[in-house]
């Protein structure tokens, strides 16, 4: 335990020397929102992937996979109604029960293979089995494969788990979190932060089980908090 904590404390030294270093802002995107606007015959195929664990999947409660409502088909309907002259793809990628180390092995010829215009990456909900050392390096080089391609790239905090309490910082998903804003910062990325949006509802007041379907699979209203937090990225930034 004394190791985990000072661990942390050096990471988190390790990440306050990134002084100058912040999650991109808005203009990250601009690019993309160009392209987005564009009409026939200008226009071309924008391809969004959404890579991780089973949230994106659209897993409810297992084994039923309500992909209709996950955050993924939810962003493409979005942006087909501020967008309407839009051709987009969006693609998922992520298996159920997948961590970041597995993911960021078939990251190549499964991703980035799709060659996206905007890639999202959301682990943290299965990277607690594996730990934050392992996780960081996972996360470190799918974001450098798909750098050195001149992909977008937005990182995802996760979403709840009801077995542990979103008010304490101190959990595993708490520390994660953590870790993937860090991320961010370092590498001038996209940031969605889920967790934090989750945070609000609590110290609002509201049950969160009222967003799940599970105790860690969100449900149609879970993932709408969820896509909120994307759609900023295209709209009102």
């Amino acid at each position: 335990m004394l190791i985990k904590k000072i661990v942390l404390v050096v990471w988190g030294i390790c990440m306050g020397c990134f002084v100058n270093a912040q999650p991109a802002t808005g203009s990250y995107v601009n690019d993309l929102r160009n392209e987005l606007v564009k009409t026939w015959p200008n226009n071309r195929t924008i391809n969004i992937v959404f890579h991780g664990h089973s949230v994106p999947s659209g897993y409810a409660n297992t084994p039923v996979v309500n992909t209709l409502n996950a955050y993924p088909h939810l962003t493409l309907h979005a942006l087909k109604e501020h967008y309407p002259y839009a051709v987009i793809n969006v693609i998922t990628t992520s298996i159920g029960g997948e961590q970041s180390e597995q993911g960021a092995k078939r990251f190549r010829k499964e991703v980035l293979t799709h060659r996206p215009d905007l890639l999202f990456i959301d682990y943290a909900l299965n990277d607690r089995s594996i730990g934050l050392d392992r996780a960081l390096k996972a996360w470190e080089k799918m974001i450098r494969q798909a750098l050195r391609q001149n992909i977008k790239v937005v990182l995802m905090t996760p979403t709840p788990d009801l077995t542990e309490n979103i008010l304490d910082e101190n959990t595993p998903l708490a520390e994660h979190s953590r870790q993937i804003r860090a991320l961010a910062s370092k590498y001038h990325l996209g940031l969605v932060d889920s967790y934090a949006a989750f945070i609000k509802l609590a110290k609002e007041g509201n049950d969160l089980s009222k967003y799940m379907s599970q105790s860690n699979h969100p449900n149609a209203e879970g993932h709408k908090v969820v896509l909120k937090a994307i759609e900023e990225w295209f709209v009102s930034r």
